[in-house]
């Protein structure tokens, strides 16, 4: 299709994101969508060329420098998708100041620091399994008793969050992620979630401990140009949400993937659990589609040009199942597949920092659980399980078993 068709409507609830992302495959490796509010962007489809795109230097991240529309006041500042763009920290930064911003995290997620977690991820694991166990009707919502609570525990451990900011934080970073929410909805939210962040800044200057957040802070306090005020508390913004949610998506995914391939979850068993959750990540991006991108100048994507100014977003979702990339049967779970190539943690200089540590949660909790209640079973039929409101985050709204089998 021309690429000066009208943009395709995105569905702010996203209720059928795989079906989405394939009609967005179908109209071509870069489109036009409207997002909520009226706003246009490039959607990139296809792996190859988004790969490219996200390690190309001509596209930033950065909508204060290179997003006019931002610039010029025609996006309103009630924009429901404006924290995803308004935030000062490492996810809309480019060039110097996102290394500065990067390195300040970095150190926290490497290989060493993370496989250091692994005993306090096993402690929550089995803490949540225990808690399962003791169903008294056998039942049980894994999102909400499995796949939420275990990365929120560590990332809050790991960033030092009190327990009692905890509930408001999660209803915070839910309403980040859904892009239904009407332009008050998400200004209220966003106020409610600065506010919070806010009161633990302070909270943690006057009781510093031994976490991430009392780090940042440290750093701002001791050398105010390595940090900004807000770049700290959007710093934190944006490693609390990616902790809460995408993680929670892998997981969500990954169980109801297994439940509903027998001969898959039979092949995880055996020994494949890494593989699992690599094949689990390609099928169900845990983020379907990132805003945004920009482009620095013109950029030629399989011979269409984004014009500079323009904004773009990674359509996560549709990329992963490229047939071009994954053949004919990129729709299909299959753990075995031999190039299990996915984009779900990004690529380039913003590819995740926390990517390790979501697949070490996986590779303990997944075998973890389906050791524990090895006759698990759905509750309810596939096709009755709802998508969480969001175009961006791409999970079920509860993952309804039975622990012992029906």
């Amino acid at each position: 299709m021309a690429h000066d068709a009208l943009p395709y409507v995105l569905d702010p609830a996203g209720t059928d994101v795989q079906g989405e992302a394939a009609r967005l495959r179908d109209r071509g490796t870069a489109t036009r969508v409207e997002l909520p509010g009226g706003v246009v962007a490039w959607a990139v489809t296809a792996q190859e060329p988004l790969r490219r795109l996200l390690a190309d230097p001509r596209v930033s991240k950065d909508p204060n420098r290179h997003w006019p529309d931002w610039i010029d006041g025609k996006i309103p500042q009630d924009w429901s998708l404006a924290l995803w763009v308004s935030v000062k920290n490492m996810f809309t930064a480019y060039g110097d100041d996102h290394r500065r911003l990067r390195s300040l995290v970095a150190k926290a997620f490497t290989a060493r620091r993370v496989e250091a977690l692994r005993p306090g991820i096993e402690k929550i694991t089995n803490g949540l399994l225990d808690s399962l166990a003791a169903s008294p009707d056998g039942r049980a919502d894994l999102r909400e008793g499995f796949a939420y609570p275990l990365p929120i525990e560590v990332i809050c451990s790991l960033f030092g969050i009190p327990e009692d900011a905890r509930p408001g934080l999660r209803r915070c970073v839910d309403g980040v992620f859904n892009t239904a929410l009407t332009p008050e909805q998400a200004m209220a939210n966003q106020h409610e979630l600065y506010g919070i962040l806010t009161e633990l800044v302070a909270h943690k200057r006057r009781e510093p401990g031994d976490d991430m957040a009392s780090g940042l802070i440290a750093a701002r306090d001791d050398d105010g140009s390595r940090l900004s005020e807000a770049e700290m508390v959007d710093t934190l913004i944006l490693m609390i949400s990616a902790g809460h949610e995408t993680t929670v998506n892998l997981l969500d995914h990954a169980i109801t993937a297994l439940l509903t391939h027998p001969e898959q979850l039979a092949l995880a068993r055996s020994g494949s659990w890494a593989d699992a959750v690599e094949e689990t990540l390609r099928w169900q991006a845990p983020v379907a589609n990132l805003p945004l991108r920009y482009a620095v100048e013109d950029v030629e994507v399989d011979g269409v040009v984004i014009p500079k100014g323009d904004a773009i977003l990674a359509a996560y979702a549709a990329a992963n199942r490229d047939p071009g990339l994954h053949g004919e049967d990129a729709d299909r779970f299959d753990i075995s597949r031999l190039n299990k190539e996915h984009l779900a943690f990004g690529y380039g200089v913003h590819f995740c920092v926390g990517a390790p540590l979501a697949r070490l949660e996986a590779e303990i909790a997944l075998p973890a659980l389906f050791e524990r209640f090895p006759d698990l079973a759905l509750a309810v039929d596939p096709g009755e399980l709802r998508a969480v409101e969001s175009f961006i985050s791409n999970g079920h709204r509860s993952l309804p078993v039975t622990l012992y089998g029906s």
